[in-house]
């Protein structure tokens, strides 16, 4: 079930049902599901030794993919005003946590997540909320799967309660557009790295559908070698990502190959340790422009380096 322009600050009015949701002007719904009794496997924890604790919970189950059409937005700025508004209704929050904290790749693949290009998450750049409340009629949940690509802010709601879908509209558009502070990437990689915590290795050259990377030289790779020499305790993780051509378990391999190659351009040419490097591939599940233009499919298909752990203090 798909809806026309939403938007994002969220308004649960009062305990009981027939709530109203109000959303900025700059923020598209795109897609809802909803079944009038189902269950949800909620995380109430981080991903860790190969498991994570989940809740299920029973009722009725309303999911919804929103894009805020604001690049400038950080994770951060998007969830807060949501999670204030939980606060002031009574919701406990449950778990919350950031992108590595919450066990990156394998918390992400293991979390239910409406599909792409609807709903995307970077997996170097999201954050998760779970949080609940008592109500007349029992116990209603709420989740929050919140990212942001270069483009736009993605904010995935899952709610799952007691009693149907009241009568009253559930979203009005009358707040204002949602803006956010130039928070771009700018400077040199090392800069991004320590200030976003993940960069597009944006001169990298591999032929169409292979995963040989060209002879270079590539200053991102140069600019990478520098930065982690510098520091020794951190460790990376490069990334594949493709764009939607081609089936998906294809794209994912290719991905990671992509991946592998650089990781082993850095390992030979570089003198880079091996354990402070990871490689891994995402398909064309993260994209950063659309591919239905060849501009859009040229920027999915990159290799981005996400920080996967810092010195302590």
């Amino acid at each position: 079930m798909i809806r026309g322009a939403l938007g994002f600050l969220i308004c649960w009015a009062g305990a009981a049902a027939g709530q109203s949701l109000e959303f900025p002007s700059n923020a598209t719904l795109q897609i809802e599901q909803i079944s009038n009794l189902d269950s949800y496997t909620m995380p109430v924890g981080i991903w860790d030794k190969g498991s994570m604790p989940t809740e299920v919970v029973e009722g009725h189950l309303t999911q919804q993919a929103w894009r805020i059409a604001a690049p400038s937005l950080t994770t951060l700025q998007l969830l807060r005003p949501v999670r204030e508004q939980l606060r002031n209704d009574r919701f406990h929050i449950i778990f919350e946590c950031q992108t590595e904290a919450c066990g990156g790749f394998d918390f992400r693949f293991n979390t239910s997540a409406l599909p792409p290009p609807e709903m995307q998450i970077n997996i170097g750049d999201f954050r998760f909320l779970a949080a609940s409340r008592i109500v007349p009629e029992g116990t209603e949940y709420v989740s929050l799967f919140v990212s942001r690509t270069s483009q736009a802010g993605f904010v995935q709601v899952t709610r799952v309660s007691p009693t149907a879908a009241a009568d009253a509209p559930l979203v009005t558009t009358t707040a204002p557009a949602l803006r956010g502070t130039d928070t771009q990437a700018t400077g040199d990689l090392a800069q991004q790295l320590e200030t976003r915590g993940h960069a597009v290795l944006d001169d990298l050259a591999f032929a169409p559908g292979s995963s040989q990377l060209g002879a270079g030289p590539f200053a991102s790779l140069a600019g990478l070698a520098e930065f982690l020499a510098s520091s020794p305790d951190t460790t990376v993780a490069l990334v594949g990502h493709t764009d939607s051509s081609g089936s998906l378990d294809t794209n994912i391999a290719l991905s990671k190959r992509r991946a592998a190659a650089v990781l082993e351009r850095l390992v030979t040419e570089f003198g880079i340790s091996r354990t402070k490097l990871a490689a891994e591939g995402m398909g064309y599940l993260s994209p950063i422009d659309s591919n239905a233009t060849e501009t859009g499919r040229e920027a999915n298909r990159r290799v981005e380096v996400i920080v996967t752990s810092i010195p302590d203090g």
